[in-house]
Protein backbone atom coordinates (compact mmCIF):
# COMPACT_ATOMS: atom_id res chain seq x y z
CA UNK A 1 0.00 0.00 0.00
CA UNK A 2 1.55 3.49 -0.96
CA UNK A 3 0.54 5.63 2.25
CA UNK A 4 -0.88 9.11 2.45
CA UNK A 5 1.58 12.04 1.63
CA UNK A 6 1.50 15.03 4.36
CA UNK A 7 -0.15 17.13 1.66
CA UNK A 8 -3.02 14.39 0.98
CA UNK A 9 -2.97 14.35 4.75
CA UNK A 10 -3.91 18.57 4.68
CA UNK A 11 -6.73 17.65 2.44
CA UNK A 12 -7.99 14.71 4.81
CA UNK A 13 -7.94 17.27 7.80
CA UNK A 14 -9.90 20.43 5.80
CA UNK A 15 -12.84 17.41 5.25
CA UNK A 16 -12.19 16.65 9.22
CA UNK A 17 -12.42 19.76 10.48
CA UNK A 18 -15.19 20.94 8.20
CA UNK A 19 -17.33 17.85 9.44
CA UNK A 20 -16.28 17.81 13.39
CA UNK A 21 -15.50 21.66 13.83
CA UNK A 22 -16.18 20.99 17.83
CA UNK A 23 -13.90 17.64 18.03
CA UNK A 24 -12.58 17.49 21.74
CA UNK A 25 -10.99 14.72 24.05
CA UNK A 26 -14.52 13.19 25.05
CA UNK A 27 -13.13 12.75 29.07
CA UNK A 28 -14.53 15.88 30.23
CA UNK A 29 -12.19 16.28 33.35
CA UNK A 30 -8.89 18.45 31.77
CA UNK A 31 -6.59 18.74 34.88
CA UNK A 32 -3.89 16.76 34.55
CA UNK A 33 -3.94 14.51 37.24
CA UNK A 34 -7.76 13.81 36.66
CA UNK A 35 -7.29 13.32 32.86
CA UNK A 36 -4.36 10.71 33.76
CA UNK A 37 -7.06 9.09 36.18
CA UNK A 38 -9.87 9.42 33.29
CA UNK A 39 -7.71 7.63 30.93
CA UNK A 40 -6.80 4.44 32.85
CA UNK A 41 -10.53 4.01 34.07
CA UNK A 42 -11.30 4.33 29.48
CA UNK A 43 -9.74 1.21 29.08
CA UNK A 44 -12.52 -1.41 28.16
CA UNK A 45 -15.12 1.36 29.23
CA UNK A 46 -16.64 4.05 27.73
CA UNK A 47 -15.70 7.69 28.07
CA UNK A 48 -19.52 8.47 28.84
CA UNK A 49 -19.15 5.63 32.24
CA UNK A 50 -15.85 7.04 33.09
CA UNK A 51 -17.64 10.87 33.03
CA UNK A 52 -20.26 9.41 34.96
CA UNK A 53 -18.10 7.76 37.46
CA UNK A 54 -15.87 11.14 37.36
CA UNK A 55 -18.41 12.93 38.89
CA UNK A 56 -18.39 11.22 42.08
CA UNK A 57 -14.90 10.09 42.18
CA UNK A 58 -13.25 13.36 42.24
CA UNK A 59 -15.06 14.98 44.67
CA UNK A 60 -14.05 12.36 47.04
CA UNK A 61 -10.52 11.91 45.92
CA UNK A 62 -9.54 15.41 44.69
CA UNK A 63 -5.95 14.77 44.25
CA UNK A 64 -2.63 12.69 44.00
CA UNK A 65 -2.46 12.92 48.08
CA UNK A 66 -6.08 11.77 48.76
CA UNK A 67 -5.70 8.78 45.80
CA UNK A 68 -2.36 7.51 47.56
CA UNK A 69 -3.95 7.62 50.96
CA UNK A 70 -7.54 5.76 49.99
CA UNK A 71 -7.72 1.94 51.41
CA UNK A 72 -7.36 0.18 48.20
CA UNK A 73 -10.56 -1.65 48.86
CA UNK A 74 -12.67 1.62 49.08
CA UNK A 75 -10.38 2.84 45.54
CA UNK A 76 -12.11 -0.09 44.28
CA UNK A 77 -15.24 -0.19 44.71
CA UNK A 78 -15.48 3.67 43.58
CA UNK A 79 -13.83 2.77 40.38
CA UNK A 80 -15.81 -0.54 39.91
CA UNK A 81 -18.29 0.82 37.62
CA UNK A 82 -15.38 0.84 35.16
CA UNK A 83 -14.55 -2.60 35.05
CA UNK A 84 -11.24 -4.37 35.74
CA UNK A 85 -11.52 -2.46 38.90
CA UNK A 86 -8.76 -4.14 41.10
CA UNK A 87 -6.20 -3.54 37.72
CA UNK A 88 -7.06 0.12 37.54
CA UNK A 89 -7.49 0.92 41.07
CA UNK A 90 -4.04 0.01 42.11
CA UNK A 91 -2.53 1.33 38.97
CA UNK A 92 -4.11 4.97 40.02
CA UNK A 93 -3.00 4.49 43.54
CA UNK A 94 0.79 3.75 42.63
CA UNK A 95 1.04 6.14 39.88
CA UNK A 96 -0.64 8.84 42.68
CA UNK A 97 2.40 8.08 44.73
CA UNK A 98 4.88 8.06 42.13
CA UNK A 99 3.81 11.64 41.22
CA UNK A 100 3.64 12.42 45.34
CA UNK A 101 7.18 10.87 45.62
CA UNK A 102 8.90 11.87 42.33
CA UNK A 103 7.64 14.14 40.53
CA UNK A 104 6.50 17.07 43.85
CA UNK A 105 2.68 16.35 43.20
CA UNK A 106 2.52 17.33 39.71
CA UNK A 107 2.09 15.45 37.01
CA UNK A 108 5.59 14.97 34.74
CA UNK A 109 5.57 16.53 31.30
CA UNK A 110 7.80 14.32 29.62
CA UNK A 111 6.88 11.23 27.86
CA UNK A 112 9.20 9.26 29.58
CA UNK A 113 8.28 10.58 33.13
CA UNK A 114 5.25 9.64 32.51
CA UNK A 115 5.86 6.28 30.97
CA UNK A 116 7.38 5.52 34.26
CA UNK A 117 3.65 5.40 35.76
CA UNK A 118 2.06 2.36 36.60
CA UNK A 119 -1.04 2.06 34.45
CA UNK A 120 0.30 4.37 31.69
CA UNK A 121 1.22 3.81 27.92
CA UNK A 122 1.96 5.96 24.98
CA UNK A 123 -1.48 6.65 23.90
CA UNK A 124 -2.43 7.63 27.99
CA UNK A 125 0.76 9.79 27.70
CA UNK A 126 -0.07 11.46 24.58
CA UNK A 127 -3.49 12.03 25.82
CA UNK A 128 -2.01 14.11 28.54
CA UNK A 129 0.72 16.14 26.69
CA UNK A 130 -1.10 17.12 24.13
CA UNK A 131 -4.25 17.88 25.72
CA UNK A 132 -3.27 19.68 29.06
CA UNK A 133 0.46 20.58 27.96
CA UNK A 134 0.38 21.57 24.56
CA UNK A 135 3.00 18.82 23.39
CA UNK A 136 2.39 17.19 19.90
CA UNK A 137 1.67 13.85 19.34
CA UNK A 138 -1.03 11.57 18.36
CA UNK A 139 -3.32 9.44 20.07
CA UNK A 140 -3.86 5.95 18.95
CA UNK A 141 -6.41 4.48 20.22
CA UNK A 142 -8.78 1.88 18.40
CA UNK A 143 -10.19 4.01 16.23
CA UNK A 144 -6.75 5.81 15.13
CA UNK A 145 -5.71 2.00 14.48
CA UNK A 146 -8.62 0.99 12.06
CA UNK A 147 -9.23 4.66 10.06
CA UNK A 148 -5.17 4.74 9.67
CA UNK A 149 -4.84 1.61 8.32
CA UNK A 150 -8.74 2.11 5.99
CA UNK A 151 -7.44 5.52 4.85
CA UNK A 152 -4.16 4.97 3.98
CA UNK A 153 -2.31 6.41 6.66
CA UNK A 154 -0.54 3.38 7.61
CA UNK A 155 0.23 0.33 7.05
CA UNK A 156 1.43 -1.15 10.23
CA UNK A 157 -0.28 -3.43 12.36
CA UNK A 158 0.50 -2.02 16.11
CA UNK A 159 0.04 1.66 17.57
CA UNK A 160 3.67 1.91 17.88
CA UNK A 161 4.19 1.78 14.62
CA UNK A 162 1.08 3.35 13.32
CA UNK A 163 2.18 6.12 15.59
CA UNK A 164 4.98 6.42 13.90
CA UNK A 165 3.48 6.97 10.43
CA UNK A 166 1.16 9.30 11.57
CA UNK A 167 3.92 11.34 13.14
CA UNK A 168 5.89 11.99 9.71
CA UNK A 169 2.70 12.86 7.97
CA UNK A 170 0.43 14.71 10.21
CA UNK A 171 1.58 18.53 10.70
CA UNK A 172 3.08 18.65 14.69
CA UNK A 173 -0.03 21.55 15.34
CA UNK A 174 -2.42 19.26 14.33
CA UNK A 175 -1.32 15.86 16.19
CA UNK A 176 -3.09 16.07 19.40
CA UNK A 177 -6.13 17.53 17.15
CA UNK A 178 -5.99 14.56 14.49
CA UNK A 179 -6.94 12.31 17.07
CA UNK A 180 -9.88 13.57 18.32
CA UNK A 181 -11.02 14.39 14.45
CA UNK A 182 -10.53 10.24 14.17
CA UNK A 183 -12.25 9.54 17.33
CA UNK A 184 -15.19 11.46 15.83
CA UNK A 185 -14.99 9.78 12.58
CA UNK A 186 -14.61 6.77 13.20
CA UNK A 187 -18.31 6.91 15.99
CA UNK A 188 -20.32 8.73 13.30
CA UNK A 189 -18.97 7.39 9.65
CA UNK A 190 -15.85 4.44 9.61
CA UNK A 191 -18.03 2.21 12.36
CA UNK A 192 -15.84 -1.20 12.84
CA UNK A 193 -18.08 -3.11 11.58
CA UNK A 194 -19.94 -1.57 9.16
CA UNK A 195 -18.67 1.70 7.84
CA UNK A 196 -20.81 3.94 6.22
CA UNK A 197 -18.92 4.36 3.00
CA UNK A 198 -21.55 5.71 0.39
CA UNK A 199 -22.49 8.57 3.17
CA UNK A 200 -19.26 9.35 4.11
CA UNK A 201 -17.40 12.83 3.31
CA UNK A 202 -13.62 11.12 2.83
CA UNK A 203 -14.75 8.67 0.89
CA UNK A 204 -13.20 10.17 -2.20
CA UNK A 205 -9.65 10.77 -0.16
CA UNK A 206 -9.67 6.92 1.59
CA UNK A 207 -8.16 4.08 0.03
CA UNK A 208 -10.88 1.69 1.85
CA UNK A 209 -14.00 4.03 0.73
CA UNK A 210 -12.42 4.37 -3.29
CA UNK A 211 -12.10 0.27 -3.05
CA UNK A 212 -15.90 -0.25 -1.70
CA UNK A 213 -17.03 1.91 -4.47
CA UNK A 214 -15.24 0.55 -7.28
CA UNK A 215 -16.19 -2.98 -5.79
CA UNK A 216 -20.35 -2.30 -6.14
CA UNK A 217 -22.77 -1.47 -3.88
CA UNK A 218 -23.16 -4.86 -2.34
CA UNK A 219 -20.13 -3.96 -1.00
CA UNK A 220 -20.40 -0.76 0.21
CA UNK A 221 -20.70 0.00 3.57
CA UNK A 222 -20.11 -3.54 4.43
CA UNK A 223 -16.74 -4.73 6.00
CA UNK A 224 -13.78 -4.89 4.27
CA UNK A 225 -10.80 -6.97 4.43
CA UNK A 226 -8.60 -4.59 5.99
CA UNK A 227 -8.96 -3.48 9.97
Amino acid sequence: MERKTADEVREILKVLDREYPEADCTLENKEPFRLLVSAILAAQCTDERVNLVGKTLFVAYPDPKAFAQAPLAELEEAVRPCGFYHVKARSIQASAMRILSSFGGEVPRTMDELLSLPGVGRKIANLVLGDCFGTPGVVVDTHAMRLSRRIGLSDADTPERIERDLLRIVPPERQTDFGHLLVAHGRKFCIARRPRCPACPLRPLCDYGRSAAAAGPAASGAEGRRP
